[in-house]
């Protein structure tokens, strides 16, 4: 919506009273600043409510806007009805006293702001968004209030930017269950709780929807009424000289007189969107301590042409974030508002005010990003937007001031820092609880982590923090390359000029807890993305405590192995020379290619985007069907890469202090919740090889210990069942029976107990391969028949498993409405362009949009399995250990007196996280390796 046809044709309204509420209770009641005249002055709210302006506009930006907030004193609705919102409670005051700056920064920032006497917010939006689409115009409402439902048509959309519903004619359908033209006689009939007024006694949301639906409106089911049966009925009844008032009270008004508020109506010129009044801005923002925001701000409302920025500084358009042309500025640093701690005096102050704040966003700046050997070279706090200060503290160099001891700063701040009850803010929190570890403190408190926020709100999106400043506040920084340097001309951060460290440090923590404002409110607004959220927190410290364990590595073992499929990779090499006729190199696509197609005469399978003939795995896999030289070659490089990576490496990753691997749980990373092990990759090790699983081997529980692995069973099959609700796979799960044997009696037709062993692996492919959106072909690769076989597979499955294809039907058009699917928890996965695609993409991203909430919901169960066997561990004081997560797989390191408990408990919480229509199993194996407990 961003051409210039777009915006001049949107009205964009904002119901101001709920946007103010929502910052509010989003954590805008706890900022505070001292104004010039003394008075203390609550500015949360008015933060926060900044920020949402700024987003919504960037992202709906219109020619034609207004910010509407409700009136002081009495409507129409109190002379009808006096008890009208008398429940409500009143507003609290810290929220009263941000209304009128609120009000004058929203002025400022070029909005055009409505509060008319009488009248209330709902009705002049209302006034508004009909005036505006009689004319033709696209109209957005951006509100969180439901109330508002009644306006949609074709030409009007609500949207709700902190939950990212949105109300549209077909959002108001799904949502409520009643079309939008029928919105208003739902409410009379359910009533309106929030603003106390009564609808039918007893009469809910999905008895209003019944009704509505069998008799098409309230007109007609009050026409019926005499009708009704039982006890709702006789509530109907009784309700019937209500009704006319309820429909006063509920209904918008959508003809009022707003001459002298919007003096043009119905053109709305008075309302076109103005431009930000830059100075008057820059001074307000100063005034209420927004210094970052203050410094954001672009040139004066007449400047001549702007300065232009400094070589290689980083630039932001003047004005609001990507909304407004103009001349570009240098992004500026609120450094004023930035301290640099040198003296014990400044420490303990601002010690004090850390210790006061109700939250503190933490940095650390280190010597290494290997956060289990990284040390501590400064530390930045923030506590408010625009206000950190950086403590540096192992900084050398022959300009480097004198600094403060580390140990002893440490240990000042090691009470407040494993303090649970002082709150904590990060951007990527692991890392930085790593780095305290390796100084002897465990970090408690941690409660938010805006790398995670990110991840949970939009997943698809990058997650660093000078992409999200920039993305949410318009911000952009200094980039650590700037300070440090980039390859072989890299200096440590120890090196940096502390003047320039602390200004880079502070920033961080700043940015980071502006980015928590700005995203925080969001999640808030959606339960189900909130407790993806908490757990994806809790996760965090888990996976913390993963890493922290590391596994045991037994290096002669590794090292034997090594030797072993050595000495095999140079039997192959002799045995391709020999098919081959003479030697050449392995790994040449030209030298294969001249040897198979030239000298043995292959067929060519594919060729590359080059016009040359391909040799790539999919065409050795091909040929190695007929053809023994490319099935070495397959066997040739499936070894070198597992000694490459696994056998020769591993042991050299293992910390020299442990003796044990620490791999990195990457957590932001894959769109569908899984994570991602890297440095080593623990999750790829290839097992569907004798020589990959050998691997596991080496990874060793220590004397008087086992290792245990505990696995979910056929996971994504059941979250199949779950979601589709398809009968067949219900009843074989809550039967307890073979699912993929079950499976083989449908699709071909004879008794469970008659299937053969072919039957069921074939069965088997078809369970996960349609999981995974495989089609025909897909399947008759996998099981070596044709097409037609496989066509006729897949028919009789979803034939037999009808609940199964009306999932998959159901889901790829959700994708193609929505833009994403879900997990069964709420996690939502997605889809960007799916809209706009089509033929093999499209078929693409609807095959992914089938498969993500199963993988979705897998990760998130493994995800709830390990914060609960965590949790156990603890209040039990377990010596058992959990050293890694591996799929749906967790491995614990479990002394002998534990086995027991282990066996019993671990499956128990696993099965116990969640209630699915089908019963979850883990299953328990144990061993002195990891292979073994397989």
């Amino acid at each position: 919506m961003s051409d210039e046809k777009t915006t001049k044709s949107t009205l964009l309204l904002v119901d101001g009273s709920s946007y103010l509420y929502r910052a509010f209770f989003a954590g805008g009641e706890s900022m505070s600043v001292t104004l010039p005249d003394g008075t203390e002055q609550k500015t949360g709210a008015t933060r926060i409510m900044i920020n949402m302006m700024n987003k919504l506009l960037k992202e709906y930006p219109s020619a034609y806007a207004a910010c509407v907030f409700d009136a002081k004193g009495p409507t129409f609705r109190d002379e009808i009805y006096p008890a009208y919102k008398e429940q409500r409670s009143p507003m609290p005051d810290d929220l009263r006293s941000q209304i009128a700056p609120i009000h004058e920064v929203v002025k400022l920032m070029g909005w055009p702001v409505l509060d008319v006497p009488g009248v209330e917010a709902d009705d002049v939006i209302g006034t508004l968004a009909v005036a505006a689409a009689a004319q033709g115009m696209e109209v957005i409402v951006s509100s969180g209030d439901k109330d508002l439902a009644q306006l949609v048509n074709e030409h009007i959309t609500i949207i709700d930017t902190m939950s990212g519903k949105r109300r549209d004619l077909a959002g108001v359908l799904e949502e409520f269950g009643v079309p939008a033209s029928l919105m208003v006689d739902y409410q009379i009939l359910v009533g309106d709780q929030v603003d106390n007024v009564p609808g039918v006694h007893k009469v809910g949301p999905k008895t209003a929807v019944k009704w509505l639906t069998e008799f098409g409106s309230l007109q007609a089911i009050v026409d019926n009424a005499a009708n009704m049966k039982g006890a709702v009925g006789e509530n109907l009844r009784q309700a019937l000289d209500w009704l006319p008032t309820g429909r006063q009270l509920l209904t918008i008004k959508t003809d009022c007189d707003l001459n002298g508020w919007v003096p043009d109506m119905p053109s709305l010129e008075s309302i076109r969107m103005g431009e930000p009044q830059t100075e008057p801005l820059r001074a307000f923002y100063e005034t209420y301590g927004f210094k970052g925001l203050a410094k954001a701000v672009g040139g004066g409302d007449a400047a001549p042409a702007a300065p232009k920025a400094p070589k290689g500084a980083k630039t932001a358009k003047a004005g609001p974030p990507g909304l407004f042309d103009g001349p570009e500025v240098a992004a500026a640093v609120p450094t004023e508002g930035y301290d640099t701690v040198l003296t014990w005096a400044a420490f303990d102050t601002w010690l004090e005010r850390v210790q006061a704040a109700e939250l503190v966003a933490v940095d650390t700046e280190t010597t290494s990003l290997d956060e289990m050997m990284a040390q501590i070279v400064g530390i930045s706090f923030s506590v408010k937007p625009g206000e950190a200060a950086y403590i540096p503290l192992a900084h050398a160099g022959p300009d480097a001031p004198e600094q403060l001891p580390l140990d002893e700063v440490l240990a000042k701040l090691k009470h407040w820092l494993e303090n649970p009850a002082h709150l904590k803010l990060g951007q990527h929190v692991k890392y930085d609880r790593h780095v305290f570890a390796n100084h002897g403190i465990e970090v408690q408190g941690y409660a938010h982590d805006t790398m995670l926020q990110s991840y949970v709100l939009e997943v698809h999106k990058p997650h660093g923090l000078s992409s999200l400043a920039e993305r949410h506040l318009g911000r952009s920084g200094i980039a650590y390359e700037d300070l440090c340097g980039k390859g072989a001309h890299q200096i440590p951060f120890a090196q940096v000029d502390v003047a320039k460290a602390a200004e880079y440090s502070c920033e961080d923590s700043d940015q980071t807890l502006d980015v928590h404002l700005a995203l925080w409110p969001q999640l808030l607004a959606d339960d189900k993305l909130r407790f993806i959220y908490e757990l994806e927190i809790a996760s965090s410290e888990t996976l913390y405590r993963i890493e922290r364990n590391g596994v045991l590595i037994d290096a002669p073992t590794l090292a034997k192995q090594s030797h072993e499929i050595g000495q095999r990779i140079h039997a192959l090499e002799q045995e391709a020379y020999e098919i081959a006729g003479q030697p050449f190199n392995l790994g040449s696509p030209k030298q294969l290619g001249e040897i198979f197609f030239d000298k043995l005469g292959m067929p060519v399978v594919k060729k590359t985007a080059t016009g040359a003939r391909s040799t790539d795995e999919e065409v050795l896999e091909k040929l190695a069907e007929d053809y023994p030289l490319p099935a070495k070659l397959l066997e040739h490089r499936s070894l070198s890469k597992l000694k490459g990576t696994y056998t020769d490496k591993l042991a050299q990753l293992a910390n020299p202090r442990t003796g044990r691997v620490h791999t990195h749980y990457a957590q932001a990373v894959a769109v569908t919740g899984r994570l991602s092990s890297n440095d080593p990759n623990l999750q790829n090790i290839p097992i569907r090889t004798a020589e990959g699983r050998r691997v596991r081997e080496a990874f060793v529980a220590p004397a008087g210990s086992l290792i245990v692995s505990a696995d979910y069973s056929q996971i994504e099959l059941r979250i199949m069942a779950h979601i589709s609700g398809d009968e067949a796979l219900l009843r074989a799960f809550l039967a307890g029976e073979d699912v993929h044997r079950a499976t083989a009696a449908e699709v071909f037709g004879v008794a469970v107990e008659q299937v053969s062993a072919d039957q069921r692996r074939s069965a088997k492919v078809i369970n996960f391969g349609l999981i995974y959106g495989m089609g025909a072909f897909g399947l008759a690769k996998s099981l070596g028949i044709d097409n037609t076989a496989a066509k006729n597979y897949i028919t009789r499955y979803f034939e037999r498993f009808a609940g199964v294809k009306k999932y998959m039907d159901d889901t790829r058009a959700m994708a193609r409405e929505k833009g994403y699917v879900e997990t069964v928890f709420g996690r939502r996965l997605q889809l960007p362009g799916i809209q706009d695609q089509k033929g093999a993409k499209l078929a693409g991203l609807e095959r992914a949009a089938i498969n993500a909430p199963m993988q979705g919901t897998a990760a998130d169960l493994i995800k709830l399995s390990m914060v609960a066997v965590q949790k156990a561990l603890d209040e039990q004081k377990r010596a058992t250990k959990m050293i890694m997560q591996v799929h749906d797989e967790l491995v614990f390191e479990v002394p002998e007196g534990e086995v027991d408990w282990v066996r019993t408990e671990v499956p128990r919480l696993m099965a116990g996280v969640a209630e699915l229509k089908v019963p979850l199993l883990a299953e328990v194996g144990m061993g002195p390796n990891w292979d073994k407990a397989h």
